[in-house]
């Protein structure tokens, strides 16, 4: 029998979005909100945690706050991992910083992605869904993609996989709030929490 996946989890670093809205309290209106230099230097130090540990895969959201907290942390990592962007543990789209950028952009961006797989447009964005400024993702279609993004992570054959992801997103996966680089593993045979 083999041994069971080892998953972890990895939040973002901070982002502008994050640093704006603790000082205020306020949406800022940063759309696809980048790392600062705070955040910037927690990826560097979880590049240095996470070091040993031998990663098959990295799986990163295409926000780009996580795009470059994966490049930081994973881009020089010893063991070398596949890195895949995937959309199913974005963010909850309830904020100016959870809706992304065409997928064409972040190809320009980051030419060092695979990003054909996704659609142009892969975030939230159902006519009628405004509230304010930017569409809000329904409560329903958010679970059923903590649910889906679970199902995926048991189909795939890695044994040692990373998730760069999101605060509200990890917090209904695995039950913990994670601050910006904060980690925690994943067991995929533990009842998901309820959140």
């Amino acid at each position: 029998m083999s041994s069971p996946t080892r998953i972890v989890c990895l939040r973002h670093g901070e982002s502008t979005f994050n640093a704006a809205h603790r000082a205020t309290g306020r949406d800022p209106g940063h759309r696809d909100a980048r790392l600062t230099e705070r955040g910037h230097a927690q990826a560097e130090a979880a590049r240095q945690r996470l070091r040993d540990v031998p990663f098959d895969l990295v799986v990163t959201s295409p926000l780009t706050r996580a795009i470059q907290t994966s490049a930081i942390v994973f881009g020089e990592h010893p063991s070398a991992p596949r890195v895949l962007v995937e959309v199913l543990h974005r963010e909850c789209q309830e904020s100016s910083c959870d809706v992304g950028r065409a997928a064409s952009e972040i190809a320009a961006e980051f030419p060092h992605l695979d990003v054909g797989h996704l659609p142009e447009v892969w975030w939230h964005a159902e006519a009628g869904s405004q509230v304010g400024d930017y569409p809000v993702e329904p409560r329903h279609l958010f679970d059923a993609r903590v649910a889906d993004f679970r199902a995926w992570l048991r189909q795939r054959p890695e044994r040692t996989i990373a998730v760069v992801g999101h605060g509200t997103f990890f917090f209904h996966l695995t039950g913990i709030w994670l601050d910006n680089c904060d980690f925690t593993e994943l067991d995929l045979a533990a009842r998901p929490a309820a959140a």
